[in-house]
């Protein structure tokens, strides 16, 4: 008997193919977008992860607040406050400034854009740099002005496209002659807002004088905590020291501003999780519409087939069957829906990130939560039809045109 209704139900809605394929366009678009949502988050988090993969979980560090959205106090930041940091601070086990700017760099006709960083060799350590070829800058090249750079992995690549030998050769880097001593592991990490693989590095001295000029760059200090558990504690005398070299009143707000790894990371991945709970109620409503688009299909299909309904239950047909079939019917078009939907959603994920259009990674929880969803909407929309159809008195709708 069981199969009959099933057979009856797929009849039904065979019989009205274009009406069927409506009801289940909004299902098969729900779905995809739920796939879609938990891509995109599951994609957010891989890229949060990546882009701070290479920074150390004690890492701090310290930016001037000129430009800062709401602050009135000029930045004092300074060199001389890294040796202040070292001799005074209990709980910071590495300081070093560096200065940050921009310029053009050349190689045999290719030419690009980069960030450039001057700084010194605990920065390397802080930011967990490790080189792929070549060596680093020793401790007299650094206080000697010495012309010599490192250079991240994507301006390796770039400006030494299809060539082996990079260490040894010289680029030219606003207008100045240097020599190349090596190239660090790609790490998909910055600093701030620098991409540690989009840099050239210099020595401290080397790239304030000879390399940024009158420009002098940005200068931000990076710091490392003795510990992850004193964070907060390196952060306290790390702000009481800073303002104290600055000579800030009590009532005078902060000229720097103080980040540590964990809370970029926080922030980053907070903003990854509101994104997708947005993400996740437009799919939400856009099952609820279509389950609602199911439901008026189902009293639509009724009201049809009221006569149908009549002669069944005249024939012996049973209240719970009839209930059965219309259900069915409710059931079949969401679940149908649903796996068109995982299908479309789950081909578009590689097609997307073959364009890297965006940041996506597929999740076995997207199409498990998006199916189950469809199924739910179909049960609950198309169980009221179902019943109204169930309780029409056979009589009533014999007498119906």
């Amino acid at each position: 008997m069981i199969i009959e209704i099933i057979k009856m139900a797929f009849e039904s809605l065979l019989a009205k193919k274009t009406r069927s394929f409506l009801s289940m366009l909004g299902i098969i678009i729900g779905v995809s977008t739920v796939i879609a949502v938990f891509a995109i988050g599951q994609g957010a988090k891989k890229a949060v992860n990546d882009q701070f993969a290479g920074l150390s979980a004690k890492s701090i560090m310290v930016m001037g607040n000129m430009g800062r959205p709401g602050s009135t106090a000029s930045s004092k930041l300074k060199i001389g406050d890294v040796k202040a940091v070292k001799e005074k601070a209990v709980h910071i086990a590495l300081a070093t400034g560096i200065v940050e700017g921009s310029a053009t760099a050349s190689y045999d006709g290719n030419e690009e854009s980069y960030s450039v960083i001057g700084t010194d060799l605990d920065f390397f350590k802080i930011a967990n740099q490790k080189l792929s070829a070549g060596r680093m800058f020793t401790d007299e090249e650094i206080n000697s002005k010495e012309r010599l750079v490192i250079l991240g992995s994507d301006v390796a690549s770039e400006l030494y496209s299809g060539k082996s030998e990079i260490v040894g050769t010289t680029i030219t880097v606003s207008g100045k002659k240097l020599e190349v001593i090596g190239y660090f592991e790609e790490t998909g990490g910055s600093m701030g807002r620098v991409s540690k693989d989009e840099a050239i590095y210099f020595p401290y001295q080397t790239a304030q004088g000879s390399i940024l000029g009158d420009r002098g760059g940005r200068l931000m200090i990076t710091l490392e905590a003795d510990s992850v558990e004193n964070i907060k504690l390196a952060t306290e005398e790390l702000t009481q020291i800073l303002r104290a070299e600055h000579r800030l009143k009590e009532d005078q707000e902060d000229d720097f501003r103080i980040m540590d790894a964990g809370s970029m990371v926080s922030a980053a991945q907070d903003s990854a999780a509101l994104m997708s709970t947005v993400l996740t109620l437009v799919a939400a409503i856009t099952l609820l519409v279509s389950g609602i688009g199911i439901m008026n299909v189902m009293f639509v299909t009724v009201a049809e087939r009221t006569k149908e309904i009549g002669i069944a239950k005249a024939i012996g047909g049973k209240k719970g069957d009839i209930l059965m079939q219309f259900l069915l019917e409710s059931i079949i078009l969401s679940t149908i829906g649903g796996i068109i939907g995982i299908i479309i959603g789950q081909s578009a994920i590689p097609l997307i990130a073959k364009f890297d259009l965006m940041a996506m990674s597929s999740s076995a929880s997207g199409p498990l939560l998006g199916f189950s969803f469809s199924v739910l909407v179909g049960v609950f929309f198309g169980f009221y039809p179902a019943l109204k159809a169930s309780k029409l008195d056979p009589v009533d709708a014999l007498r119906s045109e």
